[in-house]
């Protein structure tokens, strides 16, 4: 029993000694692998890089989908690097809408704190699953799956708190994929079913070219 015992506090100890409790990142190296960003040397971490102020400032919902998104990523919040979470702050003012997009590397945990915000996204099968939230609701939305919120508080501004599964969930607007890039207007009009006129109207707004 006495060399179990010993083996057992052996293996605890080594692996004690290995264990790592954190990566906050070192954004300015440059370097960005699948795992996450290189860390910083522990003995330059302090307790201020274990916070982050930045979702407590109203976002710039001037703009033309009346919305704005603070993001507490790994690129502004280095301490969640290796985490497997984020944040982001999402305002949302009358008539707000953040378009269809995906997140294609993590789950969202949308958080209403006041208003009211329709929410919904479209499964793979193509079925459409909606909500009208209201302060204190939650919903999730499974990674990689098109989703969208509205703000439902049709003369006040709405805001949630958002959670990722990862430090970086990353992004993509359907509208801007669709209409912001440079295709020939030719080749979206087949694929999308659109007519000519529509099309160059939709890459004029967004700032697509082609």
């Amino acid at each position: 029993m006495l060399h179990i015992f010993l083996l057992f506090s052996l293996i605890f100890t080594s692996t004690n000694v290995l264990a790592q409790d954190f990566c906050v990142a070192n954004t300015a190296s440059g370097i960005v692998t699948p795992s996450g960003y290189p860390c910083i040397m522990e003995a330059n971490v302090t307790s201020d890089d274990f916070a982050f102020s930045g979702l407590g400032v109203p976002g710039n919902t001037s703009n033309i989908i009346s919305a704005a998104v603070t993001p507490a990523f790994v690129g502004q919040y280095p301490a969640v690097n290796g985490l497997g979470l984020s944040a982001a702050r999402l305002d949302l003012a009358p008539g707000g809408v953040i378009p269809m997009h995906t997140h294609p590397g993590a789950n969202e945990l949308l958080y209403v704190v006041h208003g009211h915000i329709t929410c919904g996204f479209i499964s793979s099968a193509n079925k459409a699953y909606l909500k009208t939230l209201k302060r204190g609701d939650v919903m999730v939305f499974p990674q990689g799956l098109l989703h969208f919120q509205i703000n439902a508080a049709r003369k006040r501004p709405s805001l949630a708190i958002v959670t990722f599964s990862s430090p970086n969930p990353g992004l993509q607007i359907l509208d801007f994929a669709l209409f912001a890039n440079d295709l020939p207007s030719s080749l979206l009009e087949k694929s999308t079913f659109l007519d000519d006129a529509q099309v160059k109207k939709l890459k004029g707004v967004l700032g697509g070219t082609g």
